[in-house]
């Protein structure tokens, strides 16, 4: 999946004549992180929540009242604007930009074509939302988790299983737990006991909460 089919394209952006108190207000109105900067059609920066509410604090504890609204009615996002943006290509795959959100604590991306031009935007919100989505979760059915060994061939082992089963895979994934690979299979079905005990004839290693309760325990 590539950023460019899942990235937002009507979203909220200002400009660096936007008042801080306005940016403020787009950032808790539209429940936002962070705010694109543009100057015209360019992309200069952008801003935090962080950003714009320490900006705030400050001239208010500075301030008598009398002078507050004046004052705030001067301070522009180009005050606080952080022009060291982080931008990627549409064609960027969705976990190679969720890996630089991660490594960089940004909770969002700005999406450019070849002449650097602002065509779109992904933000956490995004992310979390894909994952959902490559996870089949909405698509119904039971999930079955295997602890799977790292040898080749497994995961063919496992589709063919079920497969034979005249079961549909509505999705895979996979994730690590402390060096222990576990892939996590969504099936088209509400009852996924007669695929439990297959792969467990076959030697599997079928996993479910009762098997972690011990790490999470205070």
């Amino acid at each position: 999946m590539y950023v460019g089919l899942k990235m937002l394209k009507d979203f909220v952006t200002v400009t660096p004549e936007t008042l801080v108190k306005d940016a403020d207000k787009l950032l808790e109105d539209n429940q936002l992180w962070m705010l694109l900067v543009k100057d015209g059609d360019e992309l200069v920066g952008y801003v935090t929540k962080e950003d714009v509410r320490a900006a705030l604090p400050s001239v208010i504890s500075s301030l008598e009242k009398h002078e507050l609204n004046y004052l705030l009615s001067k301070i522009t996002v180009r005050d606080v604007v952080r022009k060291n943006i982080t931008t990627i290509p549409p064609e960027t795959d969705i976990e190679a930009a969720a890996d630089l959100m991660y490594e960089m604590n940004l909770s969002g991306l700005a999406v450019v074509d070849k002449e650097e031009k602002l065509i779109g935007y992904i933000n956490r919100n995004k992310m979390l939302e894909v994952l959902v989505e490559e996870m089949g979760l909405k698509q119904g059915g039971s999930r079955i988790v295997v602890e799977a060994e790292e040898r080749t061939g497994v995961l063919y082992e496992l589709a063919g299983i079920i497969s034979n089963m005249k079961y549909s895979i509505i999705s895979t994934g996979l994730f690590y737990h402390k060096n222990r690979r576990m892939v996590v299979v969504r099936v088209d079905t509400e009852d996924p006991s007669p695929i439990i005990e297959a792969l467990r004839e076959r030697g599997h290693k079928v996993v479910g909460p009762d098997d972690f309760k011990h790490e999470w325990k205070s």
